[in-house]
């Protein structure tokens, strides 16, 4: 087998792992991006938004956003970033390092604007607006950012299929030391 071939190939128990972390870092996204709700079951803003609540979503967002910055950085620094399924794989998660950036702030923006709510009556309907728009730009940063992540695990998933045609080669064994027997060299 061609040696630059064997270089490109992330080692299966890698691949496996990182299939792993970001299938369940892309649940975890997908999952605050489904439950985190701003509407109320009749589809309005309710009259006193819960700040606790939506502060919250932006520190979950914050805390998920570090997680995915983390596994882009590690993943850039490992060796397999600069192989070519490792550049398309560091490509997308680059891509979800910035989406899921974008999210903790539209939050905490949303947290902000109810606190407005409760002490400005007058700007109510433009600032509810304002609100809902936040909240639902911060969910959808979420769902492309699981996407991304999901982008990435397929890569993965592909390049795992490659191991199938290039096995890893056993271990070379050191040829066998000569039987004992009485030393047959001429003196």
């Amino acid at each position: 087998m061609n040696p630059d071939v064997r270089r490109e190939l992330i080692p299966r128990d890698e691949v496996l792992r990182l299939i792993g972390v970001l299938d369940g870092m892309k649940a975890k996204l997908l999952d605050a991006a489904e439950q985190w709700q701003l509407l109320d079951d009749t589809g309005r803003v309710p009259s006193t938004p819960a700040y606790a609540d939506l502060i919250q979503h932006a520190a979950a967002a914050q805390d998920l956003s570090r997680d995915v910055v983390r596994l882009a950085a590690d993943f850039a620094r490992s060796p397999h970033g600069t192989t070519r399924v490792g550049r398309t794989v560091l490509a997308h998660l680059a891509t979800a390092a910035t989406l899921s950036s974008n999210a903790p702030p539209r939050f905490a923006e949303t947290a902000e604007t109810a606190l407005s709510l409760a002490s400005n009556p007058i700007t109510n309907r433009y600032q509810a607006n304002s609100m809902v728009l936040d909240h639902a730009t911060g969910r959808a940063y979420l769902r492309r950012t699981s996407e991304s992540l999901g982008a990435a695990a397929t890569e993965l998933n592909n390049h795992l299929d490659l191991h199938q045609f290039f096995p890893t080669p056993s271990r070379q064994q050191s040829p066998a030391p000569p039987p004992p027997g009485p030393d047959t060299r001429r003196r």
